[in-house]
């Protein structure tokens, strides 16, 4: 029966060989992470601006009656479309209407495209 040096040893060869294949495997996986929640991040990002600026565009066409009171504020603008951007971010992060997903989901499929196109272009590395 070996040993526990010997064992270790042993051991100690199976990963060092292992070792440049699992790093490759480990980053593959990292940056699949961080492509993923960069996606998701520029999804929500976009419906987000989006539904602020639908809002905004919304808050000037209906919120002023005709007829009504048109002494302007000069910080009113500024700060209604504040208000909507901050609306429009509330949205999108409790849900939203489904922009971010269907964006996210083609993003994600364009990603998809392009690695498995690098890794047909490059074998050797995707491996």
């Amino acid at each position: 029966m070996p040993d526990l040096s010997t064992l270790g040893s042993i051991a100690g060869t199976v990963a060092g060989s292992l070792s440049p294949k699992a790093d490759q495997v480990i980053r593959q996986a990292g940056s699949a992470a961080t492509e993923n929640a960069k996606i998701e991040k520029s999804a929500k990002d976009f419906e987000s601006i989006l539904l602020g600026s639908w809002l905004q565009q919304a808050e000037e066409s209906f919120g002023s009656l005709p007829g009504g009171d048109d002494d302007e504020d000069s910080g009113k603008e500024q700060y209604q479309g504040i208000a909507m951007q901050s609306l429009g971010s509330s949205l999108t992060a409790s849900g939203g209407i489904g922009i971010a997903k269907m964006i996210a989901k083609q993003l994600h499929k364009a990603e998809d495209a392009r690695v498995a196109a690098a890794a047909t272009a490059h074998p050797a590395s995707a491996h």
